[in-house]
């Protein structure tokens, strides 16, 4: 006979803002160091791939609210870290990436991430990985399907 656990929504909410919670707080402690906010580390690492971003889908991808983005990236334009150009494809727009001082600091700071994060043993980093964009996937989908 098979005893399977009960679905409860709740259970599963606690655990992934949880485990959220103590990734965010190992991150920072990390991050402190270099004197980095989460929410600036979160910017950094979507702008290190070289190819810029609009400010509203980087916006998005941080989660933050672009006021918020805003007045963030200004900070890190200060501290030349990055900087902003007009989108050539759309004059109304404007694209952020890191500037050399940011791509040198981010290289740094996500070695220094990478060397205290702690790994799952082998292959779970794989399988977290894939069963967190399902559950993503999942509930985006619910999503949409609430919204018609």
């Amino acid at each position: 006979m098979s005893t399977s656990t009960p679905r409860h929504p709740q259970d599963l909410a606690h655990l992934l803002t949880r485990a959220e919670r103590l990734a965010a707080r190992r991150l920072q402690s990390v991050l402190d160091e270099d004197g980095c906010s989460l929410d600036a580390w979160r910017v950094l690492a979507l702008l290190s791939d070289g190819q810029g971003q609009h400010m509203t889908s980087l916006a998005e991808a941080a989660f933050l609210p672009p006021p918020t983005l805003t007045k963030l990236v200004d900070h890190l334009v200060d501290q030349n870290l990055v900087h902003r150009r007009v989108d050539p494809l759309d004059r109304r727009r404007i694209l952020a990436y890191l500037t050399p001082r940011g791509q040198t600091y981010w290289r740094r700071l996500d070695r220094e991430v990478r060397a205290r994060w702690p790994v799952l043993s082998d292959g779970d980093d794989e399988l977290l990985r894939a069963l967190l964009e399902r559950l993503v996937d999942t509930l985006d989908g619910a999503n949409a399907e609430t919204a018609l």
